[in-house]
């Protein structure tokens, strides 16, 4: 999948925010509704989002160079967090604006066209949010999944304003329009607290979920029978890419060259269960004590001098 593909979906979602801000903007103005400003509110959050995407995608789509020697591809964090941030500070906007409409209840104008109007946006995003979510699931893309996500969540929003709005209609209980935007409103604060929390983790180095490491562990322990083992399994996220290290225990008595060919032969067969896995493997003898205690992430603490040389050939 090439970088201009994956920027035509971060162009689709742009495109889709304006067309919702637009008829979000218009439902608003022929109700008055304080619950569908909320609502378009949250479009001009989207937007910016998307705009962020776009950015990032192009960014974490470069190639690595001497000062990235492992790509760009953090930076679709970036574009999460920055996303996150923004739900928080329109939650906030809805919230202010709630609060005033709730100590200055108004009567609401054209219900029927503008819940009309509303529906017709809530589509639109449906339709783009699914494209999305797709392809972020297909090429491993948090920035297009966040995108979708956020996209769903507006959805869902829009779904509770509008029955929100049509219940006014019905009962005449004005109330219930800004306590639906203040609903809303911390509906909108979780949903960026926790891509919040997705791009922390991504930046933190979080390692794979569980299923993916049931995955791993699981080819690697069928390499058993071959006399082959294996610890200091390590896995993160980088965006796009995976990483993957781990020390394959060999017998000692194995030439260089079968252990690297038993090697390619694990690492074949990781990719076919993590596709695109950036693995670094390090062959170790299963009959030293010494593979055993070399485990720790920070390795520079194992001294040349604690190593007999004297077997080495030069």
């Amino acid at each position: 999948m090439t970088s201009t593909s994956l920027k035509r979906y971060a162009y689709i979602s742009i495109a889709a925010a304006i067309a919702t801000i637009l008829l979000k903007g218009v439902a608003w103005q022929l109700t008055g509704s304080v619950g569908l400003l909320s609502d378009a509110i949250e479009s001009f959050v989207n937007l910016a989002g998307a705009l962020m995407a776009l950015w990032m995608l192009a960014l974490a789509e470069q190639p690595a160079d001497d000062d990235h020697p492992y790509g760009h591809s953090k930076a679709e964090y970036f574009s999460s967090a920055f996303e996150g941030f923004l739900i928080v500070l329109a939650a906030l906007s809805i919230g202010y604006a709630a609060i005033g409409r709730l100590l200055n209840p108004q009567p609401l104008e054209a219900v029927g066209l503008g819940l009309l109007v509303s529906v017709a946006a809530s589509v639109v995003n449906l339709v783009v949010a699914r494209v999305l979510l797709k392809a972020g699931k297909d090429h491993q893309s948090i920035t297009l999944e966040a995108d979708a996500h956020h996209l769903m969540t507006d959805v869902w929003t829009s779904v509770g304003v509008i029955l929100g709005v049509g219940l006014v209609a019905l009962t005449g209980w004005i109330w219930l329009d800004p306590v639906i935007a203040l609903l809303v409103a911390g509906n909108i604060v979780w949903t960026g607290a926790q891509l919040m929390r997705r791009s922390a983790s991504g930046l933190m180095d979080e390692a794979l979920p569980a299923s993916e490491l049931g995955k791993i562990e699981a080819v690697l322990q069928g390499y058993a029978q071959h006399q082959i083992a294996y610890h200091a399994l390590r896995t993160r996220q980088a965006g796009r890419r995976t990483f993957i290290s781990l020390h394959v225990l060999v017998p000692g008595q194995w030439s260089v060259q079968l252990a690297h060919d038993w090697v390619e032969k694990v690492e074949k067969d990781l990719r076919e269960v993590v596709p695109g896995a950036h693995i670094t493997a390090h062959i170790e003898p299963i009959d030293d004590p010494c593979s055993m205690e070399d485990q720790l992430l920070d390795r520079g603490s194992f001294k040349m001098g604690d190593i007999d040389t004297s077997a080495i050939v030069h």
